[in-house]
């Protein structure tokens, strides 16, 4: 079967409109070899000298419940590992649009921004993916540099689109970065290895609110200089 130009500009601009953070699942389960398919076809993702640096570990059942419970222990003692994803003071303009979403985040999930308790029991959530079967730990290894790490992001989209083509949604999650010093033995990470961040896989709760609120996005003409055209 041959598809025009026009109809793979659609399928994949689909795909892409259509991506968004599900932070609730049913508990559908999605068979080994549908993830490995998805973690197989991301890895035509680009990388620089096909370094292919992404490593991942596949979790479901009891696995996802020995990372959860290691973790949520750490959570619960109040010993917070520092946040080290957004510099601190972030520049007004990152800052505003982090606002915005914390606020729109917390609306649908009828928290009150003061309520820290709830705050915080709904962060805790993270490190059962949501609910969802099937969780992912993405990790590179520490000696390398900037580029590659970007190199993982391009396999990290790459995997959410292969994904969501699949009629499965995902969320990407920094949360569990903070965290490497626990996930790392529980996984049996070698040593060298960082972890990147987790993503939740699975099917979307489609009666769940936090599913179903948006964030705007920038206009093109926004971040883009065009030039010589």
């Amino acid at each position: 079967m041959s598809f025009s130009i026009a109809d793979t500009a659609a399928c994949l601009d689909g795909l892409l409109r259509s991506r968004g953070s599900v932070r609730a699942f049913r508990d559908e389960p999605v068979p080994r070899e549908t993830v490995l398919e998805i973690l197989r076809v991301a890895g035509r993702a680009p990388s620089n000298s096909n370094t292919q640096p992404w490593q991942v570990y596949a979790l479901a059942g009891e696995a996802i419940q020995r990372l959860e419970a290691a973790i949520t222990a750490v959570f619960d003692s109040g010993q917070l590992p520092p946040p080290h994803h957004f510099p601190v003071p972030l520049p007004d303009e990152y800052g505003a649009r982090q606002a915005d979403f914390a606020a729109r985040y917390y609306q649908a999930l009828g928290i009150d921004r003061t309520d820290a308790a709830a705050r915080a029991r709904q962060t805790r959530r993270n490190f059962g993916f949501f609910g969802a079967p099937v969780g992912l730990i993405f990790a590179i290894d520490a000696c390398l540099k900037p580029h590659s790490w970007l190199d993982l992001g391009l396999y990290l989209q790459s995997v959410m689109l292969a994904a969501r083509s699949r009629g499965l949604d995902t969320c990407p999650q920094v949360s569990f970065a903070p965290y490497h010093a626990v996930i790392a033995p529980v996984l049996g990470m070698p040593d060298g290895q960082v972890t990147v961040c987790g993503l939740s896989l699975g099917y979307r709760d489609e009666r769940a609110a936090v599913n179903g609120f948006e964030t705007p996005r920038r206009d093109v003409n926004g971040f883009v200089r065009t030039m010589g055209f």
